[in-house]
C-alpha cells in the first residue's frame, strides 16, 4: 500500500508539513518514491495566479530543447525558481540536471481567447512536450497549468525533500498534496507517481483498479487528448473526476454514483433514481473495482476523501476551522494539526463523500443515499 496525505489551510504552509506526516506513515510505504502537489501558491507566485506553471525534470539538453520550443510559440519567462541540487544525491534518489518551476507569460496571440480553448491549449502544449521528451528521455513533465507546482522523484519522502531544499519560501501553497508509493511495479516510472493531474483536477489513490483496461478503453474513445498516457491504473481516478465534471456537468457529489454506483435495491428507494439509473448504465465502463481510497483536489480548491465499497484502505479527516488535513492514518493527522478537537475525527464509510470546501471552515458528508446536488 501507499501512503497519502493532503492539507488545506488559509495559512500558506511549507510542503514539509506533508511530507513529515508521511514520514510518520513511513511503514506504509517503502521509500521508493514521492509525488508532490501544490496548489493555492503563496509567496512569489501570490500575484501571477493565471501564470500557467510548467514543472518537470530535465536535463540540460532537454532544457534547450524547452526554451526553443517555448520561444517558437510566444511563450516567455515570468518567473523561475532555480533548484539547485548537489552533485552527489542520497542513496536511493537519482543525478538530475534541472527541476524546472517556471512560470510563463501567455503569448500575444492567445489574448482573448475563451477560457475553454485557452485551457485546452495548455493541455496540449503539455502533452507535446512529454512526447517530446519521451522520445528523447531529456524532459519529464508533471504540470503546466496556472497556480499548479507538481514535483515528483524516486526515492524517500524526506530525503528527496531535504535534496531539494523542499521547505524553501518559494514553494509555500495553500493546499498541499503528497503520495508516499509503494512500488507494486518492476521499474520505476514518475508518470505512474501520484497526484495525477488534468486540467485543474488532481487525485491520488491508495489501493488498486482491476477495472483499469476496460476505463482506460472507455476514457480513451471520448475524444479528449488528456486521456492518455496511463503508466498507472490509478490515473483514470483522475480523468474520470475530470470526465464527471465537464462532460457531464456534475458536482463532485455525484463522483461515487459514477465509479461506485448504489446496488439496485438501493436506487430503487432513491430521490434520484431515474438520473441514477441512466448514469448506472451509460457510465457501467467507469465502475472501479477496489479497494481503493481516493483523495482530490477540484479546481474551486475544495478537497474530498471517497473509498470504493470494499472499504480495505484507510482513510481519516480532520482538523479545525482555517485547517482540515485528510490522511491515511491518524498518526499523520496527528503530526500535521495535533492540536485539534480529535473526537471530530471522520473515517469515511463506503457510502460517505468527505469534502472541505475553500473557506476550509467545516468538514462536509455527502452520502450516496441522499438527494443529489445536480449543480456544481
Amino acid at each position: 500500500m501507499c501512503r497519502l496525505f493532503a492539507i488545506t489551510s488559509q495559512e500558506p504552509l511549507s510542503p514539509m508539513v506533508a511530507l513529515e506526516a508521511l514520514d510518520v506513515m513511513r511503514e506504509g510505504h517503502d521509500g521508493s518514491g514521492v509525488g508532490l502537489f501544490l496548489r493555492d501558491l503563496a509567496g512569489p507566485f501570490e500575484d501571477i495566479k493565471d501564470a500557467p506553471i510548467l514543472s518537470g525534470i530535465f536535463s540540460e539538453a532537454g532544457l534547450r530543447r524547452l526554451d526553443s520550443f517555448m520561444m517558437d510559440i510566444g511563450f516567455m519567462t515570468k518567473y523561475k525558481i532555480s533548484i539547485k541540487v548537489p552533485k552527489t544525491p542520497p542513496p536511493g534518489v537519482p543525478k538530475r540536471d534541472i527541476y524546472l518551476v517556471r512560470a510563463y507569460e501567455y503569448p500575444e496571440e492567445w489574448d482573448g481567447l475563451p477560457q475553454s480553448e485557452l485551457y485546452n491549449r495548455l493541455l496540449q502544449t503539455r502533452l507535446t512536450l512529454r512526447a517530446m521528451g519521451e522520445e528523447q528521455g531529456d524532459m519529464i513533465v508533471f504540470s503546466f497549468w496556472p497556480d499548479v507546482i507538481m514535483i515528483k522523484e524516486i526515492g524517500d519522502p524526506l530525503k528527496v525533500a531535504h535534496h531539494l531544499d523542499l521547505n524553501r519560501k518559494e514553494l509555500h501553497a495553500r493546499i498541499i498534496m503528497a503520495q508516499g508509493r509503494q512500488n507494486t511495479n518492476y521499474a520505476i516510472n514518475l508518470y505512474a507517481c501520484h497526484p495525477f493531474f488534468i486540467q485543474g483536477f488532481s487525485t491520488m489513490t491508495n489501493g488498486e483498479n482491476t477495472a483499469f483496461v476496460p476505463i482506460r478503453e472507455y476514457l480513451m474513445s471520448r475524444g479528449v487528448n488528456g486521456y492518455s498516457g496511463y503508466q498507472s491504473d490509478s490515473e483514470v481516478f483522475t480523468h474520470i473526476l475530470h470526465f464527471v465534471a465537464l462532460r457531464m456537468g456534475l458536482g463532485v457529489e455525484a463522483y461515487k454514483h459514477v465509479i461506485t454506483p448504489l446496488q439496485d435495491r438501493d436506487l430503487e428507494r432513491h430521490p434520484n433514481h431515474d438520473l441514477l439509473r441512466r448514469i448506472k448504465q451509460s457510465c457501467r465502463k467507469l465502475i472501479i473495482d477496489g479497494p481503493n481510497c481516493v483523495i482530490g483536489c477540484l479546481p474551486d480548491h475544495s478537497l474530498f476523501m471517497v473509498q470504493d465499497r470494499k472499504k480495505l484502505r484507510p482513510g481519516v479527516v480532520g482538523g479545525r476551522p482555517g485547517r482540515y488535513a485528510f490522511s491515511s492514518e491518524l498518526c499523520g493527522l496527528d503530526a500535521a494539526i495535533p492540536e485539534r478537537e480529535k473526537y471530530t475525527d471522520l473515517q469515511p464509510m463506503h457510502l460517505d463523500t468527505v469534502i472541505v470546501r475553500a473557506d476550509r471552515q467545516e468538514v462536509s458528508i455527502c452520502n450516496q443515499m441522499e438527494p443529489l446536488r445536480l449543480s456544481r
